[in-house]
């Protein structure tokens, strides 16, 4: 077993040691019949939503994750992924898409419940391996089950201290705790609509995708400069695919106090809308009310005319916000015209897949070099 006291604080070394030295243990086969209940025993009524003073969830058919849970529902997605679609063997280019089912396995909300097992997961792969296709993308899911196990020991190592202002790191940041941004920032109203359409998908969903969290986490907390841990409860509030340790793990990651060997990590909101919704597709769904500008434009609407807003019935303040902060380095990628229509002409394979520039970067929050990212 791996002693979390000897954790190392970077994931690179645990993933490295792990790989060389561990083997994942085999799951328990299920036995053929289970005992009888013992006699007289009543077994009662399973409780209603309605039973705790809640209603039937809303159903939006918007949703990256339209799904039931139960291990029934979580075996089915598999067999999808894996041997019904071959999706797998691509999930290294797709993993970073935002709209639909089938950019990434989804298998986290399975997960978080127990509906799955991480070692089930783990011998499928394995088995595809062995009767399809073995690549980067079939090791990529394994990559990221072993992230999920890094954060449990992670939090087994630091115990209290995954919740507290100053981290793992015991850094003293400045935080702030003003509830207007923070409103701004959890009801998609910040007037960035990369991070607006992330919120709202979130609020109405439960789901949003890694790339998104990824980057409404560093907008919260590098951007606006918000108690990352105000970030980590409303996560906690929502997300259909909620763990502690993940959830945690992932939030002091963002704010620059967990487990990122590097400083001041930084994303740049607008970079990051061109790279993954190039033609704004994303933005557009969940911020209908920007549904009339064409192409990238879509990332700033700050930026353009007051011809091109009012053409597109756009008032700024009115039918949708201005931005509570413009990040100064944002500019010079609103500012650039690679074609002739301003920065929409920018070209891309569209919002489903992994711009090729970042194809072989690992996962750009762990381990770009680049703190512009």
């Amino acid at each position: 077993m791996f002693n979390h006291f000897r954790l190392p604080d970077v994931y690179t070394q645990f993933r490295k040691a792990v790989e060389t030295q561990c083997q994942v243990r085999p799951s328990l086969q299920m036995p053929d019949r289970l005992k009888s209940l013992p006699a007289g025993f009543e077994e009662g009524d399973i409780p209603t939503l309605q039973d705790f003073g809640q209603e039937d969830p809303v159903t939006d058919p918007r949703s990256a994750f339209p799904c039931s849970g139960g291990e029934t529902q979580a075996l089915q997605r598999l067999q999808h992924y894996f041997w019904d679609t071959n999706l797998v063997a691509s999930y290294k280019d797709t993993r970073n898409g935002l709209i639909g089912m089938d950019y990434s396995t989804k298998f986290a909300p399975w997960l978080a419940l127990g509906c799955i097992s991480p070692r089930y997961i783990y011998e499928q792969i394995k088995k595809y391996e062995r009767e399809r296709t073995a690549n980067q993308s079939t090791y990529w899911v394994i990559f990221e089950l072993l992230w999920r196990d890094y954060f449990r020991f992670v939090a087994l190592k630091y115990g209290s201290k995954l919740f507290f202002p100053k981290g793992l790191q015991d850094k003293p940041v400045p935080w702030k705790k003003d509830p207007k941004l923070f409103d701004a920032w959890k009801e998609g109203r910040t007037g960035v609509p990369f991070v607006d359409a992330n919120m709202r998908e979130l609020a109405v969903t439960g789901f949003m995708s890694n790339r998104g969290r990824q980057n409404v986490a560093s907008f919260l907390t590098k951007d606006l400069g918000i108690d990352w841990r105000m970030g980590a409860e409303w996560f906690e509030y929502l997300l259909v695919d909620y763990d502690v340790c993940s959830n945690y793990g992932n939030w002091l990651y963002s704010a620059g106090i967990g487990n990122d060997p590097r400083e001041n990590r930084k994303f740049n909101m607008i970079k990051q809308g061109l790279d993954y919704d190039v033609n704004g597709d994303y933005i557009r769904l969940w911020v209908p009310e920007l549904q009339n500008i064409q192409g990238g434009d879509v990332h700033a609407p700050w930026a353009l005319s007051n011809s091109a807003l009012a053409h597109a019935g756009i008032t700024l303040g009115e039918t949708y916000p201005l931005p509570i902060v413009k990040a100064p380095e944002w500019s010079r990628h609103i500012n650039q015209k690679p074609d002739s229509g301003g920065f929409a002409a920018r070209r891309g394979k569209g919002p489903s897949l992994t711009p090729k520039q970042h194809r072989n970067r690992g996962i750009d929050f762990y381990f770009s070099r680049n703190k512009n990212v």
